[in-house]
């Protein structure tokens, strides 16, 4: 007999064990996207509309993981809800994890693309923008995502691209 089940959805909020409540019923993750111009590394971010929790600052595209779902696989399907189809054969270089509860991750993926891609498609984005790591520390970042910039960021920059 053929299964056609999907997995569980895991939007939805959850009381972590460390009392907070988040989003992300099994946990939640999201991508940094890079690639390698003649000037240098850039990374796409998405502007959060104000219908996304802390909307008008800037983030990577992300959410909910689905019950069973990889934080690499859960990222990809999320930004290409919220950004639109990715371009080519991302490549994952590394990643950043925030585990402040026993029973609770959010899980940064950061990918190699070879090509800019991405514009607002849903009603969780207002932009799409590539950006240098320097334009990256001006804006007005969504709290997480600036808390987890610095490690990012160094993989951004340690990625030897050539």
């Amino acid at each position: 007999m053929f299964n056609d089940r999907r997995p569980a959805s895991g939007d939805g909020f959850m009381r972590c064990s460390d009392g907070h409540v988040r989003w992300g019923i099994y946990g939640a993750a999201g991508v940094v996207f890079v690639i390698r111009e003649a000037d240098g590394p850039r990374v796409m971010l998405q502007k959060r509309s104000q219908m996304a929790h802390e909307g008008g600052t800037w983030s990577c595209a992300g959410g909910a993981l689905d019950q069973g779902e990889l934080p690499l696989e859960g990222a990809l399907r999320e930004a290409s809800e919220e950004v639109g189809d990715i371009a080519g054969t991302p490549r994952l270089i590394g990643e950043v994890v925030f585990k402040p509860a026993t029973d609770w991750a959010y899980t940064t993926v950061v990918v190699e693309v070879d090509e800019r891609f991405g514009s607002s498609i849903n009603f969780e984005t207002d932009a799409v923008d590539w950006c240098t790591p320097a334009e990256v520390e001006a804006l007005p970042l969504h709290a997480g995502f600036a808390a987890a910039w610095p490690e990012l960021k160094a993989i951004v920059a340690a990625r030897d691209f050539a």
